[in-house]
């Protein structure tokens, strides 16, 4: 008997312990029902709908709680996928992203809204962020310019595809300073190979700046550097074009008035040559890019 009643009395215990854990979990899960300050996507299960989260992030975000709106937005597209809440919420995700320096995450999410929602009225404004985020990890000119070149395919396409939007002047200038970034690491490469005399690999790069990139601020130098390389190589009539193309566009250069001098060192002088792929290339340099 004195047996039976010790196993009665713990079944007894642990209901109650159940009881109360029960009971302390439903009174938890009321109090962040009625809270909205409290992180709800912290949770196994979201309780509010779309809308009510929406706001919620919109709050913690004029609050200055970034990091909070952030998880609100995410607890959206994570719930409630493919619903316009969720649309509006990847917009909000991608720009605090951006706005965190967290650049790669901005890119996946915005570029999983680009795949999404194409043609919304927010398609623009969010390429736009995809071209900053990019934008913003360029490096110096000395390192590797792969984001500069996804900063010009990003931003293009906010001109091409949105003409109309009140990014697209922005867009421009960021495509403007890639460039002169990627011509700047052309150049960099080309008077390595300068230095050491190996004047067939200088030129191909310096080649780069004047047809690929011939509105950038590289291109007087590029144009002088060609007249350097052809002229140590005893190519002179290329040597004369790029003096002569460099004095047209740029006559009061200090480049232009180097390569006028190395000329003359040779008893040379700067003279067009039509048939010469510099001349060709002349046009573009006031109006390329």
């Amino acid at each position: 008997m004195g047996s039976a009643r010790f196993v009665d009395m713990k079944k007894t215990a642990r209901m109650l312990l159940v009881s109360v854990v029960l009971a302390s979990a439903g009174t938890f899960v009321a109090s962040c029902q009625s809270d909205p300050d409290i992180d709800i996507t912290k949770l196994g299960v979201d309780t509010d709908p779309p809308e009510v989260l929406y706001n919620q992030g919109l709050a913690n975000f004029k609050a200055g709680n970034s990091k909070e709106a952030q998880r609100k937005f995410d607890a959206i597209d994570r719930e409630h996928p493919f619903t316009d809440w969720s649309r509006k919420a990847l917009v909000m995700s991608t720009f605090l992203k951006y706005r965190g320096g967290d650049y790669a995450a901005a890119i996946t999410t915005g570029t999983r809204y680009m795949n999404q929602y194409p043609n919304t009225e927010d398609s623009a404004y969010v390429q736009y962020l995809i071209g900053l985020s990019y934008s913003k990890q360029i490096p110096d000119v000395t390192q590797d310019q792969r984001a500069a070149a996804q900063t010009i395919d990003a931003m293009e396409k906010v001109v091409n595809d949105y003409p109309k939007s009140e990014y697209v002047d922005d867009a421009q200038t960021k495509i403007r300073f890639a460039k002169d970034q990627l011509a700047g690491k052309e150049m960099q490469v080309g008077r390595y190979y300068l230095e050491r005399k190996e004047y067939l690999a200088a030129i191909q790069r310096f080649r780069v700046v004047v047809e690929k990139y011939p509105s950038t601020n590289q291109v007087e130098e590029a144009l002088a550097r060609l007249c350097e390389a052809y002229f140590g190589l005893g190519i002179v009539q290329e040597a004369q074009a790029a003096a002569a193309v460099l004095g047209h566009n740029y006559p009061d250069s200090q480049w232009y008035a180097d390569s006028y001098k190395l000329l003359k060192s040779g008893g040379l002088e700067p003279r067009e040559n039509n048939g010469s792929w510099i001349t060709r290339a002349a046009k573009n340099l006031l109006v390329g890019g």
